[in-house]
């Protein structure tokens, strides 16, 4: 099995990051191949760079479905380009706030998220309400740390990140932590045993969730709004999408 995880950032550290700490989950036989965008922002904090970013995860997917992936993980936690990318191929495209949200329910009744900038806090909040979550999720809770600093200022920001896990385990009333970055990708065990909870980040949940879709011999619908995009012109820097016809190979043809 094949697995694209793409960091839609382009800092080459956290890539790496990712691509281990999903390597490590990954059962055996699977394989992990960890990407990022030619171009774009070095961290994602905002709208704006998830805006930017999008169009590097569908230069990766559309890269994938050349290689011939089994299924794609977009691994920040805003989920950037999600729907978009699934709309390019019929194998499994998972985001990791999406996959962090359905493994914390099904562990707990109720979670709080611990994310990096107040400003991505509301972004998670967005996506608890458009994927039905928002009631299983008692807060959402920000160690005020810039992203980079996970990569450049690792042991303060690790620090911060379990000051602000006790403080949802004490005030929150919760049976779980969902950690909100995918550049906590590797914290989760050391996280844990500081905190006496069970902690979630997104990078490993998805792959796992990966392996199960693959397994069940399921994909990506093609019927409906996730069908294929209509090819049509593009102009400008976008003139390369232009009469795009995806190649679908992950999976045999659904109808």
């Amino acid at each position: 099995m094949q697995i694209r995880v793409i960091n839609p950032n382009t800092t080459l550290a956290m890539t790496a990051k990712i691509g281990a700490a999903a390597q490590r989950i990954a059962a055996p036989g699977t394989h992990i191949a960890a990407t990022q965008p030619a171009s774009g922002p070095v961290s994602i904090e905002s709208h704006f760079d998830e805006a930017i970013s999008a169009v590097g995860v569908l230069e990766e997917v559309l890269a994938g479905e050349r290689e011939g992936a089994d299924a794609y993980v977009i691994a920040c936690f805003g989920d950037p380009g999600l729907m978009a990318a699934r709309e390019l191929t019929r194998a499994p495209v998972i985001g990791i706030a999406e996959a962090a949200f359905h493994m914390a329910a099904l562990i707990s009744t109720r979670f709080s998220i611990v994310t990096t900038l107040g400003r991505t806090g509301i972004i998670a909040e967005h996506l608890l309400e458009q994927y039905g979550f928002r009631h299983h999720c008692r807060r959402v809770r920000a160690a005020e740390i810039p992203v980079l600093d996970l990569e450049e200022n690792g042991e303060m920001a690790l620090n911060r990140i379990i000051d602000e896990c006790r403080r949802a385990r004490d005030e929150d009333n919760i049976g779980a932590i969902v950690l909100g970055c995918g550049g906590m990708a590797d914290l989760t065990e050391e996280i844990s045993r500081a905190v006496g909870l069970p902690v979630i980040e997104g990078v490993t949940a998805a792959v796992k969730l990966s392996e199960a879709v693959v397994g069940l011999g399921l994909g990506t619908s093609k019927h409906g709004d996730l069908a294929f995009p209509r090819p049509k012109a593009f102009t400008g820097q976008f003139e390369h999408f232009s009469g795009l016809t995806p190649i679908g190979r992950a999976l045999p043809k659904q109808e």
